[in-house]
């Protein structure tokens, strides 16, 4: 992800400003994509690195106002930079509300709007990188075993070996084992290392009522 080079998508109807934001943002080295409309944008696979989204306000077909909580509805979450030549500060509050990184008044600095793209450009990667690092730990969880997440849990909840022995009628030397099994599979550093990913993975808030799903009465095994 690092190495691909980040595109900054542009909607806006007038096609001098598409034109212009184009060699702009390609004179610093950023890839392009520029679209008339919001229907011609959602037609076009986004690329899997960084991207950010100059959005224009007001368009003949579309609000841009809309379009991004259309996107904020179905999951897309592109960094949007809005640009307008008809602002007013209700439209502002609206747009920085609703998760815009940037609100600029055409005619605009270029300056500031390179600015502003490169913050919404580091929020994507930044986002890039949390999702990159959940689905690893998804990965790693997926391999222990049902007794390995049962002990992982009760360690994040701050329950001791000994603790945790009477509560699932192991023994503590067992208890010790899964535990460990639970930080080799995760490759989690130490026990604190190990309760930060378990709370990332929301598996100790899973703890207890999970564990009779997991093991009903009569069935727990060692």
């Amino acid at each position: 992800m690092e190495d691909q080079r980040p595109t900054v998508y542009v909607i806006d109807d007038d096609p001098s400003v598409r034109n212009g934001l184009d060699s702009l943002f390609r004179s610093v080295g950023y890839d392009t994509r520029s679209f008339a409309s919001p229907k011609d944008f959602l037609l076009h696979p986004r690329s899997d690195g960084p991207a950010c989204l100059v959005l224009d306000v007001r368009m003949p077909d579309a609000s841009g106002l809309d379009f991004q909580n259309e996107l904020a509805r179905t999951g897309n979450l592109i960094p949007i930079v809005f640009l307008t030549g008809h602002g007013d500060v209700p439209m502002s509050v609206r747009a920085m509300k609703a998760g815009a990184v940037e609100f600029l008044l055409k005619p605009f600095r270029e300056q500031d709007l390179l600015d502003a793209i490169r913050e919404a450009l580091g929020r994507d990667r930044a986002r890039l990188q949390q999702e990159a690092s959940a689905a690893d730990l998804q990965e790693r969880l997926a391999t222990l075993t049902a007794r390995e997440r049962e002990v992982m849990a009760l360690v994040a909840r701050g329950r001791l070996n000994k603790q945790i022995a009477a509560e699932i009628g192991l023994s503590e030397i067992t208890v010790k084992v899964h535990r460990g099994q639970a930080m080799r599979k995760m490759r989690a550093e130490s026990v604190a290392d190990l309760i930060r990913m378990a709370d990332l993975l929301g598996v100790s808030d899973r703890a207890v009522g999970g564990m009779d799903m997991l093991h009903p009465p009569g069935t727990r095994s060692q």
